[in-house]
């Protein structure tokens, strides 16, 4: 058919795509060039008269639904030739004519069959009838003597074609109980004829057998709008194609139905149309109008609308109608439709409509893609082992290819598309949420030390907070992936293997109740697996697990003894005490030798130390490879210690076991730690195995081994001797306290000079408006030092209670840089940016090694202290400090700073002797009390330092003026309290 405006007697060729009644049909063009729908035509049957359908109030001719039916089976979707015959323009133009199926003539099948009669040609209208009114006439008469179709003579056959029709079929929808009929139906498909097509996503369909005449809206979409028609007065004129006889201009008004059904025919206007509309509507006729269909009712919307899902078939196949308009970019997801489906066909709707989008199908040929803050990742596979389970959605793996002890060696990844519940912050007092503890433990057990396969998906930028982004450093982004425990499989099975690479993490995840699948936004990347988590979710869901529960989580309350008070912590020993050894969990490394445990028999947390094993310090070399070889060895593994005694600052000492294997042995036969048993080698367990793992990494050399030479050791007394078996500092004394304590400052730090840096970089602004700024004790803050005018780093040990109210109330600080501290007005304090208060003091606490020094309260105290002030401090004077001993419990020195206290060997690069052996030498300082098991190279050390204080004892000088002072024996000897009475 090439244009609608085709002359008579031009054979055409055409689709038929709808039948309104049994001698009338709608065909439209094969081909066309022009955009949109292609041009159609109504034709009704040359002198043909089908029985009449019922109309408003009233009810069917006879045979009329038969006539109808025999025609649309007969040839709708199917192709056809047509020709026009004639036309009779006092029925709006309506044009007649003959239409073949193959080789059959279609009128003469209708009349053949007894389901039309043939209209006889008039005297005036000769032109106006069938050119094969002839044959038509033969072919009726044989059918009324056969009595087929209209012409049965089986008695009460023409009452009983008659449709007994519902009150919503002619036109009276008033009464309509779509509730009623949802409640009945939900779920069960119904059987219908398609009698409209409203728009795309619109049908009004013929529920069979009862004929009920409804409006369904396909669920899950909405197609675009045909817009509204234009308002107008004056009668439409609607001619009636279904019944009207063939010239006959007299014909009555149509009903509801019969209007509905010739909707598509008529020449009402349509205005402001949607774009893509008229194609959507063209799409569902073509597929459904006039068709056999199965509607499955989903639900009703506050209109009293039915919400259905529409199927039909295609040969062999049957078709979702919904998935079609979606799937060609003619129709929109819609969620609150969508809600009524069930879950596998909703996902499809919203796939498929995804893939449109990405494609830019027609409507959505020029859809901007939301802006997402995720990125895909590609090819960035690796296995490795899990060391750490962070909580439910979160894990460190670390990765095979990367070098042990590599800073990149660890990598964070957190399970795609999934969220489990939050684990909560302990110093922002936030507790875990239900479940979290129950997803991190079953990963932990699950995970831990195994060796997995990681595909990794996207990255995602993350703001925290309120999600309004302050500055690029706020901003950190993570990774995403799918993490898959391999299972064993057989060498037949490779293939299969290598397509799934094991059991999904996440899976399980959401399969136990432990969390829930992320809903992601369009374009926004997900998992390559996100159809399995939503049937895992969907059988948690059913199975009634974890989250997905009714039930409250197991309450578990923990006490956390590593934020409480030592002496919270002395009152667990003799619990701790009570077995020998005691079942644990490592919750996290702080140090190479310092953990987190969980004991899960007296629910509680504690900080635990090795006893006699100690790492190299934070920031010190091989402190980091000390952590990241735990880290591997024994994060979050099932343990076993032995608790001995708890420090003053609440950690415990110990030893721990993994496995059969004693877990301090992994430091020291890696050469990342020494033993130290200044208080006896008898207390601890095992201490011949320890002692062995130490002589290995001597003989091997390995880390703070390697310069390590067989029997060499310090002689306090003599610098011309070293030992490099010791630690070793460069450094200058920035503050002597008297007692033989004093603060360093290491040479050629690279923190130093940072630091320094950072400081002289900064802007100081004018003083603060009071009340704006209100320092604690405790806070780290820029302090005016009085005698340089120069701003340092302050610790604010004293101030005034309450907010400040004048810019000269003082504050006592403490100089984190160098350990001197005074008193200054507010004026002289500023707040200090968090990327310079973060990093550590830069003095070093420090005393003399086996001495001890009259403090200042005490005779030849303040001797002493001039003495070691005159002698360290200068401009830029440098020292050698040995190392001997370090006190990790706090060092702590009355109005001043706290933290680890090293027992140095002073040495001056210009002297002889060392600053020690000189103090003694002048008298103004003793040797410590001598113990009856010491350490050998302690014992030498003491044995060089002795000659100095027989020297300084045989001259009479200082607290030897009076000859032997008293024993030590004085100081360990309890007070002898009065008797009573």
């Amino acid at each position: 058919m090439a244009t609608v405006a085709a002359t008579e007697n031009q054979w055409l060729k055409g689709r038929v795509k709808a039948v309104t009644s049994g001698d009338c049909l709608v065909i439209t063009a094969l081909t066309h060039t022009r955009s949109g729908p292609p041009p159609e035509k109504t034709i009704t049957l040359s002198s043909l008269m089908a029985p009449k359908l019922a109309r408003r109030g009233g009810i069917d001719e006879a045979f009329a639904w038969e006539s109808r039916e025999f025609l649309r089976k007969l040839c709708i979707g199917k192709e056809v030739a047509f020709k026009v015959d004639y036309k009779v323009e006092a029925i709006a133009g309506r044009e007649f004519g003959s239409v073949y199926l193959g080789n059959e003539n279609v009128a003469k099948l209708v009349v053949q069959n007894g389901w039309a009669k043939v209209r006889a040609p008039g005297q005036q209208n000769q032109d106006k009838v069938s050119p094969y009114i002839s044959e038509l006439l033969l072919l009726e008469e044989q059918a009324q003597q056969e009595g087929l179709g209209r012409w049965s003579k089986v008695p009460g056959a023409s009452e009983a074609s008659i449709r007994n029709l519902p009150p919503s079929a002619v036109g009276d929808s008033g009464n309509f109980d779509a509730m009623g009929l949802l409640a009945a139906s939900k779920g069960k498909p119904m059987e219908g004829i398609v009698e409209q097509v409203r728009d795309g996503s619109t049908i009004r369909v013929y529920l069979l057998p009862e004929f009920q005449f409804v409006q369904v809206f396909v669920a899950g979409l909405q197609a675009p709008s045909m817009g509204r028609r234009q308002s107008t007065q004056e009668a439409v004129v609607e001619p009636d194609v279904t019944a009207t006889p063939n010239g006959d201009a007299s014909a009555g008004p149509l009903t509801s139905a019969q209007r509905l059904a010739a909707s598509a025919a008529s020449s009402s206007v349509e205005v402001s149309s949607d774009p893509f509309a008229m194609e959507a509507k063209y799409f569902t006729e073509l597929r459904v109008l006039n068709r056999d269909v199965r509607i499955v009712l989903e639900g009703v919307d506050k209109f009293n609308n039915l919400i259905g899902s529409v199927y039909y078939s295609e040969g062999e196949t049957v078709k979702d109608l919904g998935l079609e308009l979606i799937e060609n970019g003619l129709a929109k997801y819609v969620e609150w439709s969508a809600n009524m489906l069930e879950e596998e066909a909703k996902k499809k709707l919203k796939a498929v409509e995804l893939q449109c989008k990405k494609n830019r199908v027609k409507m959505w040929a020029n859809y901007v893609p939301p802006a997402s803050n995720s990125k895909a990742i590609h090819d960035q596979n690796f296995t490795g082992k899990v060391v750490e389970v962070v909580s439910g959605d979160c894990l460190v793996v670390a990765d095979d290819a990367i070098p042990f002890g590599s800073p990149m060696a660890e990598r964070r990844v957190c399970l795609s598309s999934i969220r489990s519940p939050k684990m909560g912050n302990p110093r922002r007092e936030e507790k875990p949420a239900p479940y979290a503890r129950e997803a991190k433990e079953f990963l932990r057990q699950k995970l831990i030390g195994k060796q997995v396969i990681v595909q990794m998906e996207y990255s995602r930028k993350v703001i925290p907070g309120d999600g309004v982004a302050t500055s690029g450093a706020a901003e950190r982004v993570m990774d995403f992936g799918s993490v898959f425990l391999p299972s064993p499989t057989k060498a037949d099975t490779d293939v299969a293997a290598a397509a799934t690479p094991g059991v999904n993490i996440a899976e399980l995840i959401i399969s136990r109740g432990l969390g829930n699948v992320v809903r992601h936004r369009d374009f926004e990347e997900r998992s390559n697996h996100y159809d399995a988590l939503l049937a895992a979710e969907a059988r948690a869901i059913a199975g009634k697990k974890g989250i997905q529960s009714a039930k409250d989580s197991p309450a578990m309350h923990i006490t956390d003894l590593t934020v409480a008070s030592a002496k919270k912590a002395k009152d667990f020993l003799p619990s701790l005490h009570r077995s020998r050894r005691i079942s644990a969990v490592v919750e996290y490394v702080l140090s190479g030798h310092r953990f987190k445990l969980y004991i899960p028999k007296e629910t509680c947390s504690i900080a635990f130390a090795f006893s006699g094993v100690r790492c190299p310090g934070r920031g010190e070399p091989y402190s980091e490879e000390a952590i990241a070889l735990m880290r591997r060895k024994i994060m979050q593994r099932d343990v076993e210690i032995e608790v001995e005694t708890v420090d003053r600052t609440g950690t415990f000492l110990g030893s721990m076991w993994e496995g059969k294997t004693n877990a301090g042995t992994y430091l020291l036969e890696a050469g990342v730690a020494k033993m130290q048993t200044g208080f006896g080698a008898d207390r601890i367990p095992e201490a011949h195995i320890l002692e062995q793992s130490e002589r290995s990494a001597k003989n091997q050399k390995l880390k703070i081994w390697e310069n390590y030479v067989e029997g060499e050791e310090v002689v306090n007394g003599n610098s011309t001797v070293e030992t490099r078996q010791k630690e070793t500092l460069k450094v200058v004394v920035t503050e002597v306290l008297g007692g033989g304590r004093f603060y360093v400052q290491s040479v050629g730090d690279q923190k130093v000079a940072s630091i320094q840096n950072q400081l002289a970089s900064l802007s100081l602004k004018d003083a603060p408006i009071i009340g704006s700024f209100n320092p604690r004790k405790g806070d780290i803050v820029l302090a005016q030092f009085s005698l340089d005018n120069s701003w340092n780093r302050a610790m604010i040990v004293n101030g005034p209670r309450g907010a400040v109210q004048s810019p000269d109330e003082k504050f006592e600080v403490f100089y984190i840089n160098y350990g001197n501290q005074e008193t200054v007005p507010y004026s002289a304090i500023r707040p200090v940016d968090p990327s310079v208060s973060s990093a550590p003091g830069l003095a070093q606490l420090c005393r003399l090694a086996y001495m001890k020094v009259p403090s200042l309260e005490e005779d030849f105290g303040p001797e002493a202290g001039e003495y070691l002030h005159t002698v360290t401090l200068g401009s830029g004077k440098e020292f050698k400090a040995v190392v001997e001993e370090r006190d990790t419990s706090g060092g702590k020195v009355k109005g001043q700073g706290t933290g680890t206290e090293l027992a140095v060997t002073l040495i001056a690069v210009d002297d002889e002797i060392s600053v020690n052996a000189a103090m003694l030498q002048e008298g103004i300082a003793r040797i410590e009390k001598r113990r009856k098991w010491e350490p050998k190279d302690k014992k030498a050390a003491l044995d060089a330092l002795e000659k100095y204080q027989d020297e300084a004892r045989k001259s009479r000088a200082g607290i030897w003026q009076y000859g032997d002072i008293q024993s030590d024996d004085e100081d360990s000897v309890p007070v002898r309290k009065p008797g009573r009475g």
